[in-house]
């Protein structure tokens, strides 16, 4: 029998020690890449003290902890993203700066093959599912630590890091509420060119209720629009791009998501130095209510906005939000090699038909460049018309054939993302049911 003790990688006063747990010293972890049993119900053990779960094939104990296996999508994905940059780069140092019971230090440490995970959480009760759970893993290989757990405010661990230049290729960040305290610190403990995954809960701010807000937490005035969960979505990233500019660096989306459960923004971004250019999709976006279009605006435009279905230069129908990342939310090649790896993995492809195989496909579909920020709901398009909402198939294939470039939302299931104006999308609606009437 053996005891698994992880060495530690810097000498933290408050990293803790593991609970012991002892294996056959003949037994081997074995590593599963089908997707298995992610929503399977919660068993109990004989004394009710411990409830367990299992996700992707691996079991694990959430204790007390707050978990919700509708995160698995999220976790999915950032697996997805550490396991391409292990490949790319040869190495992988993920912390994981709110862990809660340590399933995705578990999964990063078993699927993406880290090299080493740092699991923190505040909570000091925590102290033991996080060690019982990552001791499923060597805590070792050779000399070099697997694993370590440390129980501390997420900030001052991200901090000591940092002092101690102890970077990381991997930060996540699963947070509870809004992030923007968490992102200076992040940035300064990452490696350049590393991944930061970032979180957000609160979706009062991004429907534009708290204006104040999300203008102190991240520097952007929100107001009330129809694609509210893609400003969620904006205001994160615009957030991150302010604090890195301060700090002379700039971030780039690789993928953003959307969850209605929470409601989850989770946005994956690259770090390298440099300051975004000439503020480059970095402004203010408008909605009219008149008409129902949307504008983007640059910092020089301040001033100067207005609806051009209103001969007044004040457009009282136009509401402005920013400023926020009005750039893409997903990069192309990125996302196509998560669905690539997803699929080699079983995760994906084959008419596997799971939500992660839709999401992907989505998100290649949601980069084309041609399309615009902001998504388009066919129940505001019909209300415009005067007519009953129209079959989303049926408006993406009328808009395909006039040449229009279209996609569905994964934010938003009776939704599509278009360069078509309202107006088009109102002739089309009506068109429809004219077709559909005459038959």
């Amino acid at each position: 029998m053996i005891t698994l003790t992880p060495k530690t990688l810097s000498p933290f006063s408050f990293l803790c020690n593991p609970i012991p747990k002892h294996q056959n010293q003949n037994s081997k972890y074995t590593i599963v890449t089908q997707y298995s049993d992610s929503n399977s119900k919660p068993t109990f053990n004989s004394n009710c003290e411990s409830e367990f779960q299992t996700e992707r094939g691996l079991k694990f104990d959430i204790g007390e902890t707050f978990f919700r296996h509708e995160s698995a999508t999220g976790r999915d994905l950032g697996v997805l993203a550490a396991a391409l940059y292990k490949r790319s780069k040869g190495k992988l140092r993920v912390l994981d700066a709110l862990c809660g019971c340590g399933i995705r230090s578990l999964r990063y440490l078993i699927e993406a093959e880290a090299d080493f995970v740092l699991a923190n959480d505040a909570n000091d009760d925590n102290r033991k599912v996080i060690t019982e759970n990552l001791s499923q893993v060597e805590s070792s290989s050779g000399d070099d630590p697997r694993w370590a757990v440390t129980l501390s405010d997420a900030n001052r661990i991200m901090t000591e890091c940092y002092l101690k230049r102890d970077f990381f290729d991997l930060i996540d960040i699963d947070s509870f509420g809004s992030d923007s305290s968490f992102l200076r610190s992040a940035i300064n403990a990452l490696k350049l060119d590393g991944l930061l995954y970032v979180t957000s809960t609160d979706g009062f701010s991004s429907g534009g209720r708290r204006p104040q807000q999300t203008l102190a937490a991240y520097g952007a005035y929100v107001r009330p629009m129809p694609y509210s969960n893609e400003l969620g979505l904006r205001m994160l990233i615009g957030g991150a791009v302010r604090v890195a500019s301060v700090l002379g660096y700039r971030v780039t989306p690789l993928f953003s998501y959307y969850s209605y459960h929470g409601p989850i923004f989770r946005v994956m971004l690259r770090v390298n130095r440099g300051k975004l250019p000439d503020n480059r999709n970095y402004g203010f976006i408008s909605y009219c209510h008149n008409c129902g279009s949307s504008q983007e605006y640059s910092w020089a435009e301040l001033g100067r906005m207005s609806c051009p279905c209103s001969d007044s230069k004040v457009s009282k129908s136009l509401v402005v939000s920013g400023p926020l990342w009005t750039g893409p939310l997903h990069d192309t090649l990125y996302i196509t090699e998560m669905l690539h790896l997803a699929e080699e993995w079983g995760w994906a492809g084959s008419g596997s038909g799971t939500d992660l195989d839709k999401l992907l496909n989505q998100m290649v579909a949601e980069s084309d460049p041609r399309l615009p920020f902001g998504y388009t709901k066919l129940d505001e398009v019909a209300s415009r018309a005067k007519v009953n909402s129209p079959p989303l198939r049926a408006v993406m294939s009328t808009l395909e054939k006039e040449g229009y470039a279209v996609s569905r939302s994964h934010i938003e299931s009776n939704a599509i993302k278009t360069n078509c104006s309202m107006a088009g999308c109102i002739r089309i609606a009506k068109q429809l049911q004219q077709c559909s009437s005459a038959e």
